[in-house]
């Protein structure tokens, strides 16, 4: 699939769509940062967005993740990370509709953690994860069979992050693991050490090393790089078995690009300025900064953050222009943490007349870009995030 990577890793092979005229909805596709985005939708699509939402009424509920742009933002019931907006969705069993402003595993989610007559609505199939494009079903396969081939699968138990397809997580639960959020890693991993010898982390190489050194005590020898672009991972069967953790050649497009660099630059241009990340940073900005949290903590923190504070946020660059906003009359200042803007380019797919077309559709009684897991798949998936929600 087409995905943002690093220059010595080959893309895994897809037929090119034309643009506009055809979509993939197994795909979760990863594009090149856009620059700045274009002035505000239309005032006359914010007046139909309402209307249609008004003739829906209780019929639809609207999810709204915290990178969304500020135009779709205001038509949200709930806002939040992917895992608290698919559950806010469960909580919902009498909306008919679910409108998920968020990429295409986040729908997914939705879709199986929700009621058979409920229907999940993307407003753009295309809007993905490059992450999420890292691992496929096909390349986690033959990695369980490197792990049984170098005789140690037996000792794996696999965690994935809930920023992964349904397939990913359906193997997941297969084999005998559990979700994790950026939340939760921690108590997902010390659950899985219970369960056997070595985790195999999936998709995102740097939440998992991240949890496992910062927040675990062990060291970056007990962590190996499985990259599914190499024969057997470019691992041998000594590395295999000398790891704690077997981390998946994964990251994430928007903060895998924060660098130490952007932190020491920040630090020289704003004294005193408070660095607060997400633990899908790499490891070495991870170390250098304040503060390390999730979505939901990053939230919280500035929300106590005493008045006249300053900080640098290595985040998604809507919500931290969203939070400089909020927390501006309250004499906090928020900025950016790198000098380069990269806005979230799938989540930014989901625009005003995205969405007004699907409400509007559902009001004239059509189901667009409904999100459907087929039954097996949802139910592997399911158990592994039945796992996850009995952590302690």
């Amino acid at each position: 699939m087409t995905t943002a990577q690093p220059l010595d890793v080959q893309p895994t092979p897809l037929a090119l769509l034309l643009l506009g005229r055809e979509a993939d909805p197994k795909s979760e596709r990863g594009v090149d940062c856009p620059g700045d985005l274009p002035a505000p939708s239309d005032p006359g699509l914010v007046e139909r967005a309402r209307a249609a939402k008004a003739k829906l009424g209780d019929k639809v509920f609207v999810l709204g993740h915290h990178y969304q742009r500020d135009e779709v933002i205001e038509f949200a019931d709930v806002t939040g990370d992917s895992f608290k907006l698919a559950r806010d969705a469960a909580a919902r069993p009498d909306a008919e509709y679910i409108v998920f402003c968020g990429v295409h595993f986040m729908a997914e989610s939705a879709d199986i953690l929700t009621t058979d007559d409920q229907q999940v609505v993307l407003p753009d199939l295309a809007a993905g994860c490059s992450m999420a494009d890292m691992a496929t079903a096909e390349q986690v396969a033959e990695c369980w069979d490197v792990l049984t081939e170098a005789g140690v699968a037996e000792q794996v138990v696999p965690v994935s992050y809930m920023n992964s397809s349904a397939d990913i997580k359906a193997f997941t639960g297969k084999h005998g693991g559990t979700i994790c959020t950026s939340s939760n890693a921690k108590r997902a991993l010390d659950w899985a050490f219970e369960q056997g010898e070595k985790v195999l982390f999936l998709p995102d190489q740097h939440l998992g090393r991240n949890t496992a050194v910062r927040d675990m005590g062990m060291s970056l020898d007990d962590c190996v790089v499985y990259n599914p672009h190499k024969p057997n991972g470019g691992l041998t069967a000594e590395q295999l078995h000398a790891a704690k953790m077997i981390l998946w050649r994964g990251h994430c497009s928007v903060h895998g690009r924060f660098s130490l660099e952007s932190v020491e630059d920040v630090r020289a241009r704003i004294p005193g300025v408070n660095v607060l990340v997400h633990p899908e940073c790499k490891h070495e900005v991870v170390a250098a900064a304040d503060y390390v949290g999730s979505t939901e903590y990053i939230i919280k923190t500035l929300e106590a953050a005493p008045a006249g504070t300053k900080w640098a946020i290595g985040t998604e660059l809507n919500l931290v222009r969203r939070l400089a906003n909020r927390f501006a009359a309250e004499d906090k200042e928020i900025v950016f943490l790198d000098k380069t803007v990269c806005f979230c380019s799938t989540m930014n797919r989901i625009d005003l007349p995205h969405l007004v077309w699907a409400l509007e559709s559902l009001v004239d009684g059509k189901v667009v870009n409904r999100i459907q897991v087929d039954r097996e798949t949802e139910s592997f998936a399911k158990l592994a995030l039945e796992r996850m929600l009995a952590l302690p």
